[in-house]
């Protein structure tokens, strides 16, 4: 589903209000920062070419399966960008943080404290069968996912007390309190699904069967686990809006699936598709040399992005009992060496991630402010003395390989933790187990980065098997918690919020399917968060953030891995793209297939083949 944004800075209306109702304002936009940057008026979002041409077919790739066109469940494998047949009742802004802008909803009305909000449906608004969206339909989908849908929704909205009616067009959310100031951002980001359709299927059951929706794609063929294509509908009801013009420009979207990534970038190098976002910095480096590059039908493209990089790493399950005992946790970061891993493996292109809030001012660094203090010292004695006293740092190495000090750094955790060397074993002292564990993978590429860590591993006497299983198995697996450790990711944005009860509270821990993949359960970090959803301002956000920040840094559950500030991309030859590049996203929906180009790219490409 399009990404849902968690924005807690206080709420404000765009520009000078439009209307009065009911004690609120009404405007076009929501900005949590106070204004917006584009006024009731605007005609286009800069990073767009709101003349581009619309034609021609874009094809992508996916890696896996997929059984389920219902990307709201958390059953089956849902296609490569179904999202794109729903539109929401506000879109994102990608060139200012923390603003939105009408879609299904013409306007949208906010009340003085916060209690509630209402959105105004457009008249206009249909669905891709010529009905009318009506707030019946809001009412419906919002209450559907919150009880059927993936648990996340039930997350997010939580804190709303009642749905109902408002005059002829309007859908009003009742609030439980006043301090969840996201509330009605993230619910401008709701997926709006027609009731009628849906009332004679079921809701919460896999289904290949093309859903109706109201956005500017809908689903023309699928070959269930293969390929999934997408045609533009031709009469969109939308396509005129200021939030769309210049952007959904292919006929016709299609996305291949591949067994893993080294068959997708082979078949991309062979012209199978046409674009692809890089993730490893080897292949990135040398996997697409060859006769297509060097004849410039392929490009590559750094376009750089201000978004918070978030934080990836190794991920303990710490419902595992081994992995309960932070100080084993912490010992085995001292195996990882990534400076070698940069050198050997990556060309030197990352940056070691040292918060859960990389590349932006929410970021913690150095010692706690007195801001943060006064915070933290609530919780003396809950939380480790460290974060007052010692700057978090990751262990480092000279890149060499030899990191014979690091792994006894290790080895005095380990035995602080009640495990000692035996043989050529780690064994705990208590039982005399020894320390075997498992690291599961769906992506074989990560298997050359994880395999030096497990050799590391092995010097200490940790046994560490590598897995890798298909994006199926994998995706089960995770749903049920069935790991010891694996590749994590949270992806953050500059206004966290609500997405942080499902990523680290200890409720969402125990419920199958969230994003709490690391088991944390810790009071402090629940208390954390709702400050952080309850952050008055945005300097009270930062503040707030940076301390939960330390806190999740503290309790080392992840080894962090690495970013990049980039967005890597390849493609061939055949795409135009506007001239301003938007800061917090990427808009491939905005790029458009130049004609001239296509056709002689496809005639290069028969020469090349021959």
């Amino acid at each position: 589903m399009r990404a849902l944004l968690a924005l807690t800075l206080l709420l404000t209306a765009a520009l000078a209000p439009t209307a009065e109702a009911a004690g609120g304002t009404t405007s076009h936009a929501l900005s949590l920062f106070g204004d917006v940057k584009y006024p009731a008026s605007f005609s286009h979002f800069d990073y767009v070419d709101p003349d581009a041409p619309k034609g021609g077919t874009a094809r992508f790739s996916a890696v896996g399966s997929f059984d389920n066109l219902n990307p709201f469940i958390i059953k089956g494998s849902a296609a490569a960008s179904i999202t794109n047949v729903f539109d929401t009742l506000m879109t994102q802004s990608l060139d200012e943080p923390g603003t939105m802008y009408g879609l299904l909803a013409s306007s949208v009305e906010v009340a003085p404290d916060r209690s509630w909000v209402i959105y105004n449906l457009r008249p206009e608004a249909r669905f891709q069968d010529g009905s009318k969206v009506t707030p019946d339909d809001v009412i419906w989908t919002f209450e559907t996912l919150r009880a059927k849908g993936l648990p996340f929704y039930r997350s997010y909205y939580a804190d709303v007390a009642t749905v109902e009616t408002s005059g002829e067009r309007g859908v009003k959310f009742t609030f439980k309190g006043t301090d969840n100031r996201e509330l009605p951002q993230i619910i401008g980001e709701l997926p709006v699904l027609s009731k009628a359709w849906w009332s004679t299927r079921d809701f919460d059951k896999t289904t290949l069967e093309p859903p109706l929706g109201s956005g500017p794609y809908k689903v023309e063929s699928v070959d269930p686990g293969r390929s999934i294509s997408y045609r533009r509908v031709a009469d969109y009801w939308g396509d005129k809006l200021p939030v769309n013009r210049g952007r959904h420009n292919f006929d016709v979207i299609r996305y291949d699936y591949y067994r893993d990534p080294t068959v997708s970038l082979e078949a991309f190098k062979a012209g199978e598709y046409d674009f692809r976002v890089e993730n490893s910095a080897k292949d990135w480096a040398t996997g697409y040399d060859g006769p297509a590059l060097q004849q410039k039908l392929i490009k590559k493209d750094q376009i750089p992005n201000q978004l918070p990089t978030g934080m990836q790493g190794f991920g303990y399950n710490t419902r595992r009992p081994f992995f309960q005992d932070v100080r084993l946790r912490q010992a085995l970061d001292y195996a990882f060496d990534f400076e070698w891993s940069n050198k050997a493996l990556f060309y030197g292109t990352y940056t070691r991630t040292e918060s859960y809030f990389s590349n932006s001012e929410l970021a913690s660094s150095g010692l706690p402010s007195d801001d943060e203090k006064a915070i933290l010292e609530k919780y003396k004695g809950r939380i480790p003395d460290t974060i007052f006293t010692t700057p978090y740092q990751e262990p480092k190495t000279d890149g060499s390989g030899n990191m014979r000090d690091n792994l006894r750094e290790a080895l005095r955790l380990l035995k602080e933790a009640g495990w000692s060397v035996k043989g050529d074993k780690l064994v705990n002292d208590k039982t005399g187990q020894p320390l075997v564990f498992e690291m599961l993978l769906s992506n074989p590429q990560f298997e050359r980065i994880v395999l030096p860590f497990a050799q590391n591993l092995k010097r200490l006497g940790i046994t560490m098997n590598v897995r890798t299983v298909d994006s199926s198995q994998y995706q089960k697996r995770m749903d049920e918690f069935d790991f010891d450790m694996t590749i994590v990711g949270f992806g953050e944005s500059l206004s966290p919020g609500n997405e942080q009860r499902d990523f680290w509270g200890s409720k969402s821990a125990a419920e199958s399917g969230s994003r709490n993949v690391l088991g944390v359960r810790d009071p402090v970090v629940d208390e954390l968060v709702d400050l952080v959803i309850a952050s008055p301002d945005r300097d009270a956000l930062i503040t707030r953030t940076r301390a939960l920040d330390r806190v999740l840094l503290a309790g080392h559950y992840v080894i962090p891995n690495w970013h990049l500030s980039d967005f890597r991309v390849a493609y061939w030859s055949k795409f135009q793209r506007p001239s301003t590049n938007a800061p917090y996203g990427f808009p491939i929906d905005a790029w458009w297939i130049d004609t001239g180009k296509e056709a002689a790219v496809e005639a290069k490409k028969g020469e090349i083949k021959k």
